[in-house]
């Protein structure tokens, strides 16, 4: 999380020159920096950072419909990643100094929207899919190298979503949602029936697989997808049910590294209004407070994480996009909207674009 001084240290001192004038006034401004995958208004494709007003500070294009946003301070580089099963991820740099740098899935592999970046940000990890065998993986890129591919290993489960890096700066924990995809047939789901989720803690050095927890087998149908860390590196995990429509098991819990997964208990109507979909999860800023979102059910659920209640429900038609800012948290929308929640809460800001799912407090 950068705030806007230390932004412009990482990114050099030409950030602010590289920028259009307008841009640059607006980077000086702001104390946040957010970024967030978008939809055109012409129907292309890019991301954006933002500032803390909602002011536009810059853009690129993306050669296809980006998902999650990943930026290292001390790489100084940015990367979007490809909606899953997409095949490319776009690495920037936010001082506008480099063309952007397009990534090519290798052969039999395909992306699944979110990475991450090691501590001294020398290597790139990102989810993918082996399609063949149905199995998941973490691709290796030194960020050296032009991002060369170095390896692999494994995510010991199926349908890997996203990925974050612990506190610790050695462990990766990935949610596996348990979905079979393959290029060959687009987005659609192949093994519903058979669907196996997970949350697994791996040593980033090696791959060695640290911890698999799995949530009773009578959810094995409960894709886990999209993951935050609270203040006790405890991993909030929301989840999308693949079941019968009839039935709304609960969708929200956390996971830990000493062997504990556990689902909390949301109220009957809030978890009726998520429509047994959860597109986003963030953390605040002191890690005390879990947000979700549901753009299936145009919802946003700000949860005490000790005590595992809501604090409060607001609506958001098409909202998915979260990230803290301040006391509270901002969330964007696919209808072109930026609001604030809680105690951020403000009028919403208009874009002529779409945001896409996720955004980024940088």
């Amino acid at each position: 999380m950068w705030q806007r001084r230390a932004f412009l240290q990482a990114a050099g001192a030409g950030f602010a020159a590289s920028l259009m004038p307008r841009q640059s006034l607006a980077l000086e401004r702001t104390a946040l920096v957010f970024a967030s995958a978008v939809q055109t208004a012409k129907g292309r494709y890019g991301a954006v950072l933002l500032g803390e007003a909602g002011e536009l500070i810059a853009s690129i294009d993306l050669p296809d419909r980006g998902h999650d946003v990943t930026i290292s301070r001390a790489a100084g580089r940015g990367v979007v990643f490809a909606r899953q099963p997409g095949t490319f991820a776009v690495v920037f740099d936010p001082a506008g100094q480099e063309a952007p740098l397009t990534l090519t899935s290798v052969t039999g592999r395909h992306f699944f929207g979110h990475g991450v970046f090691s501590p001294d940000g020398r290597l790139l990890y990102a989810t993918e899919s082996d399609f063949d065998a149905a199995q998941g993986v973490v691709g290796i890129y030194d960020a050296t190298d032009g991002y060369r591919r170095l390896g692999e290993f494994p995510t010991h489960g199926t349908g890997p979503h996203e990925m974050l890096l612990m506190p610790d700066g050695v462990t990766l924990v990935v949610a596996n949602g348990g979905i079979e995809t393959h290029p060959d047939y687009g987005r659609s789901e192949l093994n519903i029936e058979t669907m196996d989720p997970s949350v697994v803690f791996i040593d980033r050095r090696d791959g060695a697989l640290v911890g698999q927890l799995r949530l009773d087998g009578g959810l094995h149908q409960l894709s886990i997808r999209h993951m935050a860390i609270d203040a006790r590196s405890r991993v909030w995990f929301g989840c999308q049910y693949k079941g019968a429509p009839s039935q709304s098991p609960q969708l929200v819990g956390y996971a830990s590294m000493d062997g504990v997964i556990k689902l909390i208990n949301l109220p009957n109507d809030t978890l009726r209004d998520l429509r047994n979909y959860v597109g986003s999860v963030a953390a605040s800023a002191d890690g005390n407070t879990i947000a979700i979102s549901s753009p299936e059910g145009d919802l946003l659920v700000a949860i005490d994480a000790d005590a595992g209640q809501p604090r409060l429900v607001q609506t958001l038609r098409s909202g998915c996009g979260l990230a803290a800012d301040g006391a509270g948290f901002v969330a964007s929308s696919g209808m072109g909207e930026l609001i604030g929640v809680g105690e951020n809460e403000r009028a919403p800001q208009h874009y002529d674009f779409q945001f896409d799912n996720h955004m980024l407090r940088v």
